[in-house]
């Protein structure tokens, strides 16, 4: 069975997979509490005759489904869970809340989830008509956003059997990535001092307030003195209260910071650490350091880039509805950088190695480290749609996204064919993934001990 034939079956699929998709947009969860989207994963790996694990990792909504058996493994890197504070009615030209507050899909993981999936049942209904030996594997990973997940599933060795992982991202073009990404972590500061009445014995008070105060002013001067890619974000979770006429006895401040490479963060954490012991030693309180989770930064894989981009020149190109077309014109048109006379660039460029440095971080950097991987693009979204916007949560139900995700998911299941019909490819990209290593063994940068957990502003 060729390419064209599994292409033209993953096609066939639409309707399927297109509610399957909607049903995740609709359930829009969160990190780790994404129960109604991997039960809907989940049922759909089992109905297309998937082994199903649950609790992987010890994680509630992790989850991996296997087929076939025998080498080479080619494992898919499905994603579901949604943004907070994105709520957002489909099809919608304006800012238009479902519930004010509430969460939506603004990065595309319903689309992202299931185009892996149609990868992976892609590639199952390969091997069954090959009869070729191979192992395909759809992994449910949680948690993306803010949760590192796949980070999380790395540490307990769940990517360790696989030869080669295929992801993608929804966006406004075809392609694939060739930038790195940076690895990050997020630790809470935990500050405690003592209360007083700050008019009548200030002198009796300790504030943890002050404590954090310092501590960013302390991080501030630290930018001069690191990589210039290196990022150091913050947000002050606890300022201690709204009294100011009492010495605040507690303050808490969340730090996410970001580098090109795992010794550079590694580095860069125990600077800022050491920064809040002097911010504690300067008010005479206590800090607490409370690792909350991280991620590696990206090891690209130009041998799979160029592959990627070589399948998503051998797929049909989607056929868009003029009214929807129509709709991502105006839907462009609200976008800074897009363009309403062309909403949907359809274009597949080059791929272009280059040693730039992606400025976000992916927890598919953790799996970079264990195996060669790369991440497709296509374009879900209106030119110049940012992917935390209530503009990629509107168009998240059209048929132009279902559309971009079938098209993802036939240039994945084709990349995974010529993986398993020529040994060459797997090992020249296997060869660049341990030459790009240097010698170094991928390292979990969560601790053991630490477990995902639920973040939340309530």
């Amino acid at each position: 069975m060729d390419k064209q034939a599994i292409f033209s079956f993953i096609a066939q699929q639409e309707a399927y997979l297109s509610g399957l998709s909607d049903a995740i947009w609709d359930a829009a969860e969160t990190a780790f509490q994404e129960t109604v989207s991997a039960e809907i994963l989940c049922k759909a790996l089992k109905e297309n005759g998937f082994t199903v694990q649950r609790d992987a990792a010890d994680i509630r909504t992790a989850f991996i489904g296997t087929y076939g058996h025998g080498k080479p493994v080619i494992g898919f890197l499905g994603e579901f869970d949604a943004l907070s504070g994105l709520s957002q009615v489909a099809n919608a030209e304006t800012r238009c809340p479902i519930q004010e507050g509430a969460n939506g899909h603004g990065c595309g993981h319903n689309l992202l989830g299931v185009g892996c999936l149609a990868a992976a049942i892609g590639l199952k209904k390969y091997l069954e008509e090959s009869g070729r030996e191979g192992t395909v594997i759809y992994y449910g990973c949680p948690a993306e956003e803010g949760g590192s997940g796949k980070a999380f599933m790395a540490r307990e060795g769940c990517f360790d059997d696989l030869d080669a992982a295929i992801a993608w991202h929804p966006g406004s073009t075809f392609g694939a990535s060739g930038a790195g990404m940076l690895g990050n972590c997020q630790v809470y500061f935990h500050f405690t001092g003592i209360s007083a009445h700050a008019g009548i014995s200030p002198h009796l008070g300790r504030s943890a307030l002050d404590a954090v105060e310092l501590m960013n002013i302390g991080v501030q001067f630290l930018r001069e003195h690191v990589p210039t890619t290196v990022r150091m974000h913050y947000a002050i979770t606890n300022s201690g209260g709204f009294s100011p006429n009492v010495v605040q006895p507690k303050a808490d401040v969340l730090y996410l910071l970001r580098a090109p490479d795992n010794e550079i963060l590694a580095d860069v954490y125990q600077r800022v650490q050491r920064i809040a012991r002097g911010a504690a030693m300067m008010t005479d309180t206590e800090v607490e350091v409370d690792f909350v989770k991280a991620c590696s930064n990206v090891v690209p894989n130009n041998t799979l880039g160029y592959a990627a981009v070589d399948n998503l020149r051998q797929i049909p190109l989607p056929e868009l509805p003029e009214a929807d077309l129509e709709f991502y014109s105006r839907i462009s048109a609200t976008n800074r950088g897009g363009n309403a006379d062309a909403p949907v660039d359809l274009s597949i460029p080059d791929y272009v190695p280059t040693d730039k440095i992606f400025g976000a971080s992916s927890d598919v950097g953790d799996v970079s480290w264990v195996v060669p991987t790369i991440s497709i693009g296509a374009p879900a979204w209106p030119v110049g749609t940012d992917a935390h916007s209530w503009q990629a949560v509107s168009v998240g139900k059209n048929p132009i996204a279902h559309k971009a995700m079938l098209s993802a998911g036939q240039a994945m299941a084709g990349l995974a064919i010529d993986m398993m019909e020529d040994p060459d490819l797997l090992a020249k990209a296997k060869a660049e993934h341990t030459a790009r290593l240097k010698g170094r063994k991928y390292e979990c940068p969560i601790p053991k001990g630490v477990k995902p957990r639920i973040i939340s502003n309530k």
